[in-house]
């Protein structure tokens, strides 16, 4: 069986993924631990503002369901959503919904203060979703260990469905990560293999990387389009926006970065995030190492965002093997409030 960098909950080693920086930060900016030791790895954050900021994760088993966080620009709260398994990823707009997708073919939306659990038409993983609008959503995933299972799901109303032109013969040998899109007809996916596809808003097509290494995780901004992962030593693929010259991946790592799994960009800048806390930030046209000064011992980062006000949140924990535990949450930019508030 083929493994990739994702964790797995049977037992075969598996690394995971996700999402964003900026160049304007001051350089006097300090990172700092806002939640630790939680009973669950934190696997995604995303948000719409420095006050309205999500994070999700795994189900610790404690009877709690998995974790789900949300900051509120005073403090902290854990919110039960009724369900049991593990959240891999959170995407919403401003004015909702919040849609947040994990296990079991699983995928929640949140609106009006109540979670409704939707119909998918499957019971794999749901690893990523991304959406132009709620009208335009898309959802990606696979088995865990990421060596079949892929699939591309379509939203319709409260149901989801099978996207139109997906190569079925690709669930017999990877799974796709994340997705995301700089419009409705401009969506990439990437997954195990070196695995990517592009929408155009007519079809759904592989694109060739030059790369057969698994690609965790996917962004993008005006300019380019960033991917990464590898295993062991890390990726940074970089492709120029359609309508710049160029647009070939290329792969624009640090030299010393291992595994990459999470990475987002801004029109100034980006973050990137990986294996054992490491850091890499998009300055003056590359990619640069970042010393957070902060000790993660063998917990690795898993997702990164950036909120408006250049705010950098990236969360992770224990995530390289079972159990997905150790939660972790840095921050970068001013100081917010750390630990939790209820339930």
């Amino acid at each position: 069986m083929k493994l990739s960098s994702y964790a797995v909950l049977s037992g075969t080693v598996l690394l995971l993924s996700s999402a964003c920086s900026d160049d304007t930060a001051e350089p006097d900016a300090r990172w700092h631990i806002v939640q630790d030791a939680l009973p669950g790895a934190l696997l995604s954050v995303w948000g719409t503002s420095a006050s309205d900021v999500w994070a999700v994760g795994a189900d610790a088993g404690d009877g709690a369901g998995p974790a789900v966080l949300h900051f509120d620009g005073a403090g902290w709260s854990r919110l039960e959503t009724g369900v049991t398994g593990d959240l891999w990823w959170v995407f919403g707009f401003e004015a909702g919904p919040i849609y947040l997708g994990g296990s079991g073919g699983m995928i929640l939306r949140y609106s009006a203060g109540a979670f409704t659990r939707m119909n998918t038409p499957a019971t794999g993983v749901v690893f990523g979703i991304w959406g132009a609008s709620p009208d335009e959503l898309w959802a990606v995933g696979g088995e865990t260990g990421g060596a079949e299972g892929a699939f591309a799901w379509r939203a319709s109303g409260d149901d989801w469905t099978v996207a139109p032109q997906f190569p079925a013969e690709l669930a017999a040998t990877a799974a796709l990560w994340k997705v995301f899109g700089q419009g409705p007809d401009d969506v990439w996916m990437v997954g195990t293999d070196g695995n990517v596809l592009h929408w155009d808003g007519t079809s759904l097509e592989p694109s060739f990387t030059g790369l057969a290494e698994s690609l965790f995780t996917v962004h993008g901004n005006s300019e380019r389009f960033a991917a990464v992962g590898g295993f062991g030593t890390g990726l940074l693929l970089e492709r120029a926006s359609p309508e710049r010259e160029g647009n070939v991946w290329q792969n624009v790592a640090p030299s010393d970065a291992p595994s990459l799994i999470g990475v987002c960009l801004t029109e100034a800048g980006g973050y990137a995030v990986g294996e054992f806390g490491y850091v890499a930030t998009r300055r003056e046209g590359r990619w640069q190492t970042e010393l957070t000064g902060l000790e993660l011992g063998v917990r690795s980062l898993h997702s990164v965002w950036i909120d408006p006000d250049q705010g950098v949140w990236t969360v992770g924990g224990q995530i390289r093997v079972a159990p997905l535990v150790n939660g972790v949450m840095l921050h970068k930019g001013k100081p917010v409030p750390s630990g939790l508030v209820g339930p």
